[in-house]
């Protein structure tokens, strides 16, 4: 084969592969521009208005918005927040109650993908998290801040949520707004949850958390009330305490009118891509906030 034809053969590879690379993209790329616009549709058609608030910032998908949609109703101006499974730090659902300036904590067993100083305005304990810890855990991160509540706390643990969660509350009832994953998989009514183990870890499967109707059953307990379902993915619940029921006069009463379905499609890509320097600034911001 000639030195030529060698070129040639090189040329066209190269094309080929620049039509499959730019062809997966494109696909891709509708695919996120899809799934976009059926999450428009499902938030202005869902009978719970507050879907339609629905928006991604740091969070998985539309938590963010709901967040804040609820938090300006309860006139939490600067509050603190807690996570339990808080990942690797650059997707969760209160990195966005950091930018408003919130003091907090987080608690995971991942090592956190960007750099981040312990203080009295946000701390990070690592530490795996079980139903015999969680209070411990929970009071440490309120130590270290020197506070005595939270006002957000969020559990994205893909196990044994429901347990931990009401050992926290056992303790501590104060949280005005709680943000859970839920298995959407059991619609309404079904009460079903994993069987507890402290060693659980998820296999990528159906065999996690528990049911809508669960959660609301267990924080009936404690004095919280069901007001959203995110319609993106139809995985995580919001409860509010007691206290506030009367600011969402507009939401649904029926559990079935809340419930969203699973729908767990996430995307490829969404916006500009994500910088461990965006994080790390605000991050640096809550940390000089008082200087």
């Amino acid at each position: 084969m000639t030195i030529l034809k060698k070129i040639k053969n090189r040329v066209e590879k190269i094309k080929e592969r620049t039509r499959k690379f730019f062809g997966v993209r494109l696909i891709k790329s509708l695919r996120d521009l899809i799934i976009f616009q059926q999450t428009i549709e499902l938030q202005n058609k869902h009978p719970n208005p507050l879907n339609s608030y629905g928006k991604k910032g740091f969070s998985q998908t539309d938590e963010d918005g709901i967040t804040l949609e609820i938090i300006k109703r309860m006139g939490i101006k600067k509050g603190i927040f807690a996570e339990f499974g808080a990942g690797d730090g650059t997707e969760n659902n209160t990195i966005c109650l950091a930018a408003l300036g919130w003091k907090g904590f987080w608690v995971g067993s991942e090592n956190l993908k960007f750099k981040y100083k312990n203080s009295e305005n946000f701390c990070y304990i690592k530490s795996w998290i079980t139903k015999e810890n969680a209070t411990e855990l929970y009071l440490n991160g309120l130590k270290n801040l020197k506070e005595k509540k939270v006002d957000v706390l969020s559990l994205d643990l893909d196990g044994n949520d429901i347990y931990i969660l009401e050992e926290i509350l056992k303790k501590d009832k104060s949280p005005s707004l709680i943000i859970a994953e839920y298995n959407a998989k059991f619609p309404p009514p079904i009460l079903w949850k994993i069987k507890y183990d402290p060693n659980h870890v998820w296999r990528a499967d159906d065999y996690f958390g528990a049911s809508l109707s669960e959660f609301e059953r267990v924080l009936e307990r404690y004095s919280y009330k069901l007001v959203c379902c995110n319609s993106h993915t139809g995985s995580n619940a919001f409860f509010v305490k007691s206290d506030f029921i009367e600011l969402f006069r507009d939401v649904p009463k029926d559990i079935g009118k809340i419930y969203v379905p699973p729908r767990y499609q996430l995307y490829e890509r969404f916006g500009h891509p994500q910088s461990i320097k965006t994080i790390e600034s605000i991050f640096d911001q809550l940390e000089n906030k008082n200087n």
